[in-house]
């Protein structure tokens, strides 16, 4: 039975991250200025999937990944690919004193910290991504670069991190974890490019999705 609902959410996965791909195609592509040239594969591919092949494949300047610097540890030199991603265990994190200014969601909508905190009367599961100030929801990346995961399990539990990888295919991929009561703290170096879609599920509760798209970083 534990198999069967482990294939059953890995599903659920894939299916969610293709809905994402549709939402974000019927959006501007905000960086679809100052690519680099490179191997144009998009035409092998439906037009919907052909935007996300081109938009992924293309080394991006460095000035795409300055509105996100504050959730990231770039890399000593750009890279072009790892062999994998890394994700580590959790860790407890206490948020004593570290609470952040505001918090940012995929959708580009933001409010206070404070107005996030008086939302939490229900238990749920949370999942950052921690930054100098604010946390987020979605980032954008180069390859290499290394982040902090916050995941709010209140009551802490057994459970599973979850990731799709979009690329030209879906990869979709799972880890067990043990996560203690309250924040805790989850390293993530991003190994490829694509569009990764993060979430973790404890005592039946999913939470929220985290996207970070990693690009390769274009020669200055």
């Amino acid at each position: 039975m534990r198999y069967r609902n482990h294939r059953i959410l890995l599903f659920m996965a894939a299916l969610a991250a293709l809905m994402a791909i549709g939402t974000v195609w019927g959006q501007d592509d905000y960086l679809a200025v100052g690519y680099a040239a490179s191997l144009d594969r998009s035409d092998f591919f439906e037009p919907g999937i052909s935007g996300m092949v081109k938009w992924l494949d293309l080394p991006v300047p460095v000035s795409t990944f300055l509105p996100y610097r504050e959730y990231y540890v770039a890399p000593a030199r750009p890279r072009s690919s790892l062999a994998s991603d890394a994700v580590g265990s959790p860790v407890q994190y206490d948020i004593t004193g570290r609470t952040p200014s505001g918090v940012n969601y995929g959708s580009g909508q933001a409010q206070s910290y404070s107005t996030y905190a008086s939302s939490l009367s229900t238990p749920r599961n949370d999942l950052w991504i921690a930054g100098q100030a604010n946390w987020t929801q979605y980032a954008v990346i180069p390859v290499g670069a290394s982040l902090e995961l916050l995941a709010s399990v209140p009551a802490g539990g057994s459970g599973g991190l979850y990731k799709v990888i979009q690329t030209n295919s879906l990869k979709t991929d799972y880890q067990s974890m043990q996560f203690n009561p309250g924040y805790s703290s989850i390293s993530f170096l991003a190994g490829q490019t694509g569009r990764h879609m993060l979430y973790f599920v404890v005592n039946n509760m999913p939470s929220n999705v985290v996207i970070v798209d990693v690009f390769t970083q274009s020669p200055r």
